[in-house]
């Protein structure tokens, strides 16, 4: 599992929201609720953090 450095969670955030990003697994959270009233989650891929939401990602 690749982790998120703690100085780059520091200065990353939502692209929806604006608010800070915690690490969950394989994927960060947004710590403030997005349209749909739930966090944003983002997908973390090869240590790569993709700041899309999920309809942005074409396969």
């Amino acid at each position: 599992m690749a982790n998120i450095s703690e100085e780059l969670l520091a200065i990353l955030r939502c692209p929806v929201t604006g608010s800070t990003l915690v690490q969950d697994g394989q994927s960060l959270l947004s710590t403030a609720n997005g349209p749909e009233g739930t966090p944003l989650r983002y997908t973390i891929d090869e240590g790569i953090a993709l700041l899309l939401r999920p309809e942005q990602i074409t396969a």
